[in-house]
């Protein structure tokens, strides 16, 4: 049984009241509390403030603002401030989108509080007290006048056997909690948020839970061996043997390869992928059950009738899993305190999501795998897209309530054809990456749904932005001082490592190793490469990724350009993963001896024009340019957008910092 009423040992003041709910059965509506999960700061301005909650009724809400030296003001949080949209009998997401009249102040503390108007006025400090620091009865939040302190992450697995990157940063966050202006400008969450495709039996487990307890929406399935969403969950296989789900029709077993073939790959990929997520509430209970300590509360997590083998899998998840629910509630607090923006990348969805052309047709030519594909992207414009920028997302975002709204009406179900025709719709819609204004401008890209696919062979790996997003992308820098750009896949990777997949895609087995990486298609790169070349484009470009599972810096500049621009790539991962150690380890000896900055092999590569100097992390052994370990990145820029500090902090206690080279590159 996982407990999630454990104190948290790093927090004290994060653990579960004494008053919190008990452990609810299926009937018991009144244990179920007002706030499953949130609030979740999004994108914050002066002028504008949205948060993202999810309760289990419609809640009448008054958002209090209490700006430091300044008397506090409410707002009455109603139909035109506060979308309630239903996701099931007992869950109802509420969208807060507040437009205010008085700018608030800048660089200042803001505390806040969400009051449920009909249940005695009560505070977050009744009903979520975990989200306030020490000493303090409301969580608070900070405007940032310009971008130049931003926190980055990526790649949190729940069941990664690891402290978790984004719970550590509460610490660093409630020391400095008297002091806004050290505080960073964005929490950037720059991809696999959730891993939809990686799923702990234990994870699974409590997502079945949930959807019980919170009676989720359910959904018809085609091309599938059951029916609907209840027989999906009924189904003997539907835990670590999902892929016999799958009809046995001509392309199956092509199927089971795309979407259950993870634990054959032998280095870069999932070793879960036999309880991929399938339907809409398994993804949606997924988010509630990584983002709040809330949910886990409802229910007790058992072991379901396993054979042997994953019985003992079962248990060593499950361990591991109660230690990520003991740290969730410091991990909801940095949700609740830093404005927090978001890009998806292949695990949100489904892992190696539109590698090749190849993957896409067979992938999107079945009913029940593109709805697998569909399900997930639904969920991620409601927990992660809507946030970024939500005039963006409108249009898919009202298509995408009038479904929920329909299926309130129908006694908890989604229409089968109104659910496809939107997700037909999601995977065309072109507008997930967005920019924010500011000092210096934020541009966050779309690596994921925008692709250049290969004419000549499609089982070659897809550029990760075709010709017409690229050029977007380029009319985003014209002219501009300097530019932060957020990528979930770095643009300059680790060479031997690009190598070695560019090796398996001249192969014909690109899936083996995931080869993702921005110089992987020779049309992208070129152009990619070319636009930090342009004249027009900023002197400093600062580049945040995360996506392979350690960090490193590296400062870049072209060649033969004595005034030319300069760019940063600063990686970040995972928030909770790692790459095996011995492996990388190996991986960063080759790569220093092979591709050191003056080695011949670099004029063999697509990036020649680019020279690149490596930063050493300061606790690093000697030589060691790769740092691995789960935390979170942060950043700080000087004036001019460039870095003046770049550090790591490690979730086992460290903080590491990756000074300048001894040389400019």
């Amino acid at each position: 049984m996982i407990d999630a009423g454990q104190p948290d040992p790093a927090a004290r003041d994060a653990t579960i009241p004494d008053n919190a709910p008990p452990a609810a059965t299926k009937d018991n509506d009144t244990a179920l509390p007002d706030v499953l999960a949130g609030p979740v700061l999004r994108r914050l301005s002066a002028q504008r403030l949205r948060i993202w909650l999810v309760a289990s009724r419609r809640l009448a809400l008054r958002l209090v603002l209490a700006p430091d030296g300044e008397p506090q003001f409410s707002v009455a949080l109603d139909d035109t401030h506060c979308r309630q949209v239903p996701i099931g009998r007992h869950a109802v997401i509420h969208f807060i989108d507040v437009p205010l009249k008085t700018p608030l102040p800048q660089d200042r503390r803001i505390d806040y509080d969400l009051v449920i108007d009909d249940t005695d006025d009560a505070t977050i400090a009744d009903w979520a007290p975990h989200l306030c620091h020490t000493g303090r009865s409301r969580p608070c939040f900070m405007l940032a006048s310009q971008q130049r302190r931003l926190m980055h992450g990526s790649c949190r697995r729940p069941h990664y056997d690891g402290p978790d990157g984004l719970a550590h940063a509460d610490g660093w966050l409630a020391e400095r909690i008297d002091t806004p202006e050290q505080w960073p400008a964005w929490l950037l969450m720059t991809g696999d948020q959730v891993y939809a495709d990686d799923v702990a039996g234990p994870m699974l487990v409590a997502i079945h839970r949930l959807i019980e307890r919170l009676g989720l929406v359910d959904e018809p399935l085609e091309g599938a061996t059951v029916d609907d969403s209840q027989a999906l969950y009924r189904a003997d296989g539907t835990y670590y043997c999902r892929q016999q789900l799958l009809p046995d029709i001509e392309g199956g077993d092509e199927l089971r390869k795309r979407f259950f073939g993870g634990v054959r790959k032998p280095v870069f990929t999932s070793a879960n992928a036999y309880n991929h997520l399938m339907t809409f509430s398994e993804v949606m209970a997924m988010y509630l059950l990584v983002w709040s300590p809330t949910p886990w509360r409802l229910f007790e997590v058992t072991p379901p009738s396993l054979s042997d083998d994953n019985r003992e899998v079962f248990d060593d998840e499950a361990r591991v899993i109660a230690d990520f629910v003991a740290s969730l509630p410091r991990a909801a607090r940095v949700m609740a305190q830093l404005p927090t923006l978001m890009i998806f990348d292949d695990h949100d969805v489904t892992d190696d999501w539109n590698l090749t052309a190849d993957w896409e047709r067979s992938a999107y030519g079945h009913p029940f795998s593109r709805r697998i594909i569909g399900n997930a992207l639904l969920a991620y414009l409601l927990c992660q897209g809507w946030g970024n920028d939500p005039e963006r997302v409108a249009t898919p975002f009202a298509e995408a309530i009038k479904l929920l709204d329909d299926a309130e009406a129908s006694n908890g179900w989604l229409d089968g054809d109104e659910l496809d025709a939107l997700i037909t719709r999601l995977q065309r819609f072109e507008g997930w990456e967005y920019q924010v204004p500011g000092t210096p401008k934020l541009v966050v890209l779309d690596t994921r749904t925008r692709r250049w696919r290969s004419e000549k062979n499609p089982k070659k790996p897809s550029g990760l932005m075709d010709w017409e997003a690229l050029s977007d992308f380029q009319q985003e820098l014209m002219d501009a001082g300097s530019v932060v750009i957020v990528s979930p896949a770095p643009m300059f990777g680790v060479k031997l490592i690009e190598t070695i997949q560019k090796l398996f895609s001249l192969a014909g087995k690109p899936l083996l190793v995931d080869a993702e990486n921005w110089m992987a298609h020779r049309g992208a790169a070129s152009v990619m490469l070319n636009i930090f070349r342009h004249s027009r484009t900023p002197g400093h470009y600062v580049i945040l990724s995360g996506d392979v599972h350690y960090s490193f810096v590296y400062d870049i500049r072209i060649r033969q350009r004595r005034q030319g621009p300069m760019l940063w790539q600063i990686t970040s991962s995972g928030l909770k993963n790692c790459f095996p150690d011995s492996l990388l380890d190996t991986f960063d000896r080759l790569n220093r001896w092979l591709y050191s900055p003056r080695s011949p092999l670099n004029w063999f590569t697509t990036r020649r024009p680019m020279a690149v100097r490596p930063r050493d992390p300061d606790r690093a052994k000697a030589g060691e340019r790769l740092w691995n370990g789960s935390g979170i990145g942060l950043v700080t820029l000087a004036p001019d957008g460039s870095p003046e500090d770049i550090r790591q902090l490690d979730a086992r206690g460290m903080e590491v910092t990756f000074p300048p080279p001894n040389k400019s590159p």
